[in-house]
């Protein structure tokens, strides 16, 4: 925004008078997006979800619905990030962040262009898929049984779906993942299917 207005003496007041005309909304202090009197297209919630707080991907429920593993919609972005754990209520939706280590964040990580000119970063299937149980407290997978009916019953997600998943990045990753156990049950149980 400073870049637009500095040619205003006081930016920052053209900016509250923007946001209260409602030609910009406020995400955050210095995040700002065009309001409902603008005629111009918003930016994707994952889009804005990569910028709000940062280094970060889109995962958890969020990429496993927009890959289509599981049939429910979602109310919030939800994503995985190096900084700490955060969560942000926006006047356009609820974010949330929760902190893996590295290298383990860097893993599985893909650039999709929602619209020409918004490219964002999400999480692989794989890699949502293994976000989940990492980030689920309480889950560790001991047994077969026991994943499959976490996946299939829980989360709801469909064989044939998780007979397609690339195992060999999965494999590569558990090294430095946390929840080693419940990573290397994941790829046994999916390749017994």
């Amino acid at each position: 925004m400073m870049d637009l207005l500095k040619e205003y003496n006081r930016p920052n007041d053209k900016i509250n008078e923007l946001v209260k005309k409602g030609e910009l909304i406020s995400i955050k202090k210095g995040l700002y997006m065009p309001g409902p009197k603008l005629n111009i297209a918003r930016p994707e919630p994952f889009l804005v979800a990569n910028h709000l707080w940062g280094p970060s991907y889109v995962s958890l429920e969020s990429a496993l619905s927009y890959w289509g593993l599981i049939p429910e919609k979602v109310y919030e972005v939800s994503s995985i990030t190096t900084k700490t754990s955060k969560e942000y209520k926006t006047p356009i939706e609820r974010f949330s962040y929760f902190r893996a280590p590295l290298p383990y964040y860097s893993f599985g990580i893909k650039r999709v262009h929602l619209t020409p000119r918004q490219v964002v970063l999400i999480a692989s299937p794989e890699k949502a898929i293994c976000d989940k149980i990492i980030h689920t407290p309480g889950i560790l997978l001991r047994s077969q049984h026991q994943a499959l009916a976490y996946l299939v019953d829980d989360l709801r997600i469909d064989e044939e779906m998780l007979k397609k998943l690339d195992l060999t990045a999965i494999r590569s990753w558990i090294e430095d993942a946390p929840k080693k156990a419940s990573l290397t049950m994941l790829v046994k149980t999916i390749s017994g299917l």
